[in-house]
């Protein structure tokens, strides 16, 4: 594919996505809301139907001509972009954590001045002893150790209760907490990697990469046709489309290897310790997995065809960035589109416009 072939198609997705802004703050104007970040990315998911459950949801209120309330836009974006719900999640876990360890500390300090109580008790009574006291004041310190002592083992016995509740008070927030992070790096739809682990994920691999001198390969994956399905039979079939199509990348990758939904339809693998040669065998694996898959219908049980895929493979290149590496293995993919879909086109070099077969 020649540079100006690839370049045309960069400059055509630009136009697109400019074309979706523009209806997206058109959209927002029409219906009195407030040009927020937050409520354009409401919208412009809408207008690109980047989240199909999103698109179905806003289309039918829109429809309705129903007044578009700031309560309803925020409930809208808990619901659909669950970040907010996470991040909100995190800092209550995060409180509650904090209260149980200052709960224990609270506890901790009282046990230090029952100590040092206990202390100067037993001092005085060393003091008495030396004294030589009679029978009666014997039995005095005596009883009153006796009963000192009775006291420090029952608020050590309550201490020990109390802390054990305390620490499992606090392991049990810890699992909350790991369960709350796993969430916010899994894409709710798809159940693999979202977006936010991927970035992760490639900046630890890229950075192993170079300090093993390993091969590290990134391929960029699109659902060819995805509207298409979504027009014709539905969000809700297009949601079973990307579920269908995450499974498959999942169940074709290594333990090592990472697949995540990149967004929208477009997902990408992680191929770590491969060089481009095996990164696009694999692509090519994938690609024929997804093909074989027949989409069927749930309620009905008919077969509403096959999908395809396109896929776009590069290689890690000496010095070279994620942001490049994504990059040149989009190219790739902008290639597969080109030549027809349904096949996986490789960059074999660090220039993105060096594409080939």
């Amino acid at each position: 594919m020649h540079a100006a072939e690839v370049l045309g198609t960069i400059v055509d997705r630009y136009e697109h996505a400019q074309a979706l802004a523009k209806t997206a703050i058109g959209l927002m104007a029409e219906r009195a809301v407030a040009p927020t970040p937050e409520n354009y990315e409401l919208f412009f998911g809408y207008v690109s139907s980047q989240n199909p459950a999103l698109s179905r949801v806003m289309g039918d209120l829109i429809a309705s001509r129903k007044p578009i309330t700031p309560q309803l836009l925020e409930d809208l974006r808990k619901r659909f972009f669950p970040r907010m719900k996470l991040e909100d999640e995190m800092v209550s876990l995060g409180n509650n954590v904090s209260e149980a360890l200052g709960s224990m500390l609270a506890k901790l300090e009282q046990a230090g001045k029952d100590t040092e109580d206990y202390g100067r008790k037993l001092s005085e009574v060393s003091g008495e002893l030396g004294s030589t006291p009679s029978a009666g004041g014997m039995r005095r310190i005596v009883e009153g150790l006796r009963s000192a002592t009775s006291a420090m083992e029952a608020r050590t016995h309550a201490l020990e209760s109390e802390l054990q509740k305390s620490s499992h008070e606090v392991d049990e927030l810890r699992r909350k907490l790991e369960d709350v992070r796993k969430e916010s790096l899994t894409d709710p739809l798809t159940g693999i990697a979202n977006r936010k682990a991927f970035d992760a994920d490639l900046h630890k691999a890229l950075l192993q990469a170079r300090e093993h001198g390993e091969p590290l390969s990134l391929l960029m994956c699109d659902i060819d046709r995805f509207k298409q399905f979504n027009d014709t039979f539905g969000h809700q079939t297009g949601d079973q489309v990307l579920r269908l199509v995450a499974n498959c990348l999942n169940e074709n990758v290594k333990g090592r290897d990472t697949a995540a939904r990149y967004g929208g339809e477009e997902f990408a693998v992680i191929v770590r310790g491969a060089a481009l040669g095996a990164a696009s065998l694999l692509a090519d694996q994938i690609r024929q997995v997804v093909q074989a898959k027949k989409l069927v219908k749930k309620s009905t049980g008919d077969v509403l065809g096959t999908i395809t895929i396109s896929i776009g493979a590069a290689q890690l290149q000496p010095g070279e960035d994620e942001a490049s590496l994504i990059h040149r293995a989009d190219a790739g993919l902008y290639a597969a589109k080109a030549a027809g879909r349904n096949c996986v086109r490789s960059v074999t070099s660090a220039q993105p416009s060096d594409v080939a077969a």
